[in-house]
C-alpha cells in the first residue's frame, strides 16, 4: 500500500493490496477498497462504500455520503462500485436508502467530472456517463449505455443497454435499448448504428432492430399495437425481444 501521510484512514476500513491513497483523502470506517485501486487527493469516501479492485478515483470525488432524500433516517446502506471503474474529478455518489439498500455502479464504467449518481441508482457494466450528468434517485442505466454531458435524468427513469443519449437533453421517460436519443423533448433519432457496429453487432441484427423501431416510432399506431405488429411481422431475435421486454416493463413510459 501507498498511503500518503497526510491522508486519514479509519482503522475500521478494509484496504486491499497495492492500494494508493493520495494526500488529504479521508476514508471512513466500514469502507472496503479492493486490490490495485488508486485514490487521488482530497477524496472523501464515507462509511458504507464498497470499491472493487482496479478502480481509479480521481481527486475531490465524494463517495458513499448519505442520500439527498428527506425520508432517509440513517439506515445502514451501501454504495457498491464494480471492478475497473473510473470515477473522475468532483463526482458525487450517494449510498442507497431503505428502498433497495444500495446504490450500484457496475464494472468498467467511466464516470466523468461533476456527474452525480443519486440514491438507489443502478448503473450496469461498461457504462459511460459524461461530464455534469445529474440523476435523481432510482435511475437505472443498463450495460454499454452512453450518456452524454449536461443531462438531467428524472427519478425512476431507465436507459436501455447499448443506447446513446445526446448531450444537454432532459430525460423524463425511459430510453429503449439500442437507440440514439436526441432533441427537445427527447425522442427517438435512430438505431445507435455506430455504437452497435463498434461492438461487433452483425448487420442483419442491426437491420432487425431498425425494422422493429420503424414500427414503434414511424407508424401512427399505439405502442400496444406496435408490439403486436412486431411479434407478428419481425423475427424475434434476442435483441428484438430485449426491446419488447423493456417496453412492456416500463412504468414511466418510453420517450
Amino acid at each position: 500500500m501507498e498511503i500518503d501521510s497526510r491522508a486519514v484512514v479509519d482503522k475500521g476500513a478494509q484496504i486491499g493490496n497495492n492500494v494508493k491513497i493520495g494526500p488529504f483523502s479521508i476514508i471512513e470506517n466500514n469502507v472496503i477498497i479492493g486490490d490495485n485501486t488508486a485514490i487521488g487527493a482530497n477524496v472523501y469516501i464515507a462509511s458504507g462504500t464498497r470499491i472493487d479492485k482496479d478502480c481509479k478515483i480521481f481527486h475531490n470525488a465524494v463517495l458513499g455520503t448519505i442520500p439527498q432524500d428527506l425520508k432517509f433516517e440513517e439506515e445502514e446502506t451501501t454504495l457498491e462500485i464494480g471492478a475497473g471503474t473510473v470515477i473522475r474529478e468532483f463526482c458525487s455518489l450517494n449510498r442507497g436508502t431503505e428502498h433497495s439498500g444500495k446504490t450500484i455502479v457496475g464494472e468498467n464504467c467511466y464516470i466523468m467530472m461533476y456527474a452525480h449518481i443519486a440514491h438507489d441508482c443502478i448503473i450496469g457494466n461498461n457504462v459511460v456517463i459524461a461530464n455534469a450528468t445529474n440523476m435523481a434517485g432510482h435511475v437505472e442505466i443498463h450495460d454499454y449505455a452512453n450518456v452524454s454531458g449536461l443531462i438531467p435524468i428524472h427519478q425512476f427513469v431507465r436507459i436501455g443497454k447499448h443506447s446513446f443519449v445526446g448531450g444537454g437533453y432532459r430525460v423524463p421517460k425511459d430510453v429503449p435499448p439500442y437507440i440514439l436519443a436526441a432533441g427537445e423533448p427527447l425522442s427517438y433519432s435512430s438505431v445507435n448504428i455506430i455504437g452497435l457496429k463498434r461492438r461487433g453487432f452483425p448487420r442483419d441484427v442491426i437491420y432487425k432492430l431498425k425494422e422493429a423501431y420503424e414500427i414503434i416510432y414511424k407508424m401512427d399506431i399505439k405502442i400496444s399495437q406496435a408490439i403486436e405488429k412486431i411479434r407478428n411481422e419481425v423475427e424475434i431475435i434476442p435483441e428484438v425481444q430485449d426491446i419488447l421486454d423493456f417496453i412492456e416493463s416500463s412504468e414511466r413510459g418510453i420517450i
